[in-house]
């Protein structure tokens, strides 16, 4: 594993590419890295992911508690949600939170990412289901999403946004972008009158092909 100064300036450079795609506004969303069984580095709490430096990331424990914060920078209060994940999933190596314009128009609309319409959409996500509401930095959240965490690789949040996870921060981050494509290319087909979905065959064809390509996700 990279050191922490870099697993630092990737985590800030992938806040900005966030930033920039438009999947954050302002200081929302948040990343972070676990660097062992008992450390995680995560972003600060009312900082833009487009304007982070490494020198704002925090390190936390698995509870929660601050190990290492320069300045005023404090963790991001999601950090529940994060660790939650990590609990839950060992294998799991980082988690991005954003707003994504389009999964999150889906996530307040209280329609699931479920439709296979594109091969590529079934290889990389599967299905992408909702966690119903919980109120922000509260454990509602974790104990929400918890029951989807041994099954899938994303999950829209309710009336909030979207959740990734991965062996690594770009693998958890590039979840977040195809999530986001998909959800733009279901809601503009949705637009059209509506979507053709890939027949049941097809769809088992490519859950096979997804199963022999080893990947590490469920």
């Amino acid at each position: 594993m990279a050191d922490e100064f870099e697993l630092k300036k990737q985590i800030c450079d992938i806040g900005k590419r966030m930033y920039d795609r438009r999947m954050v506004a302002a200081n929302d969303g948040n990343l972070s890295v676990r660097l062992n069984e008992h450390e995680f580095l995560c972003t600060p709490t009312g900082v833009s992911k487009g304007f982070m430096t490494p020198e704002c990331i925090c390190k936390v424990d698995e509870k929660g508690n601050v190990l290492q914060a320069n300045g005023t920078f404090r963790p991001s209060s999601e950090i529940k949600m994060h660790l939650r994940v990590y609990e839950k999933r060992p294998d799991v190596g980082a988690v991005v939170h954003a707003h994504p314009v389009f999964a999150t128009v889906f996530a307040v609309a209280g329609i699931p990412l479920t439709q296979p319409i594109t091969a590529e959409a079934v290889i990389a996500l599967g299905c992408v289901p909702i966690a119903a509401y919980g109120t922000p930095s509260t454990v509602e959240i974790p104990d929400n999403v918890e029951k989807y965490l041994s099954d899938y690789e994303a999950v829209l949040l309710e009336h909030h946004g979207a959740l990734t996870w991965s062996a690594d921060l770009l693998s958890a981050y590039f979840k977040m972008e195809s999530m986001e494509f998909y959800a733009e290319l279901l809601y503009r087909t949705k637009m059209l009158g509506g979507q053709r979905e890939l027949d049941k065959a097809a769809v088992e064809r490519l859950y096979e092909i997804r199963r022999q390509s080893n990947r590490p996700d469920r």
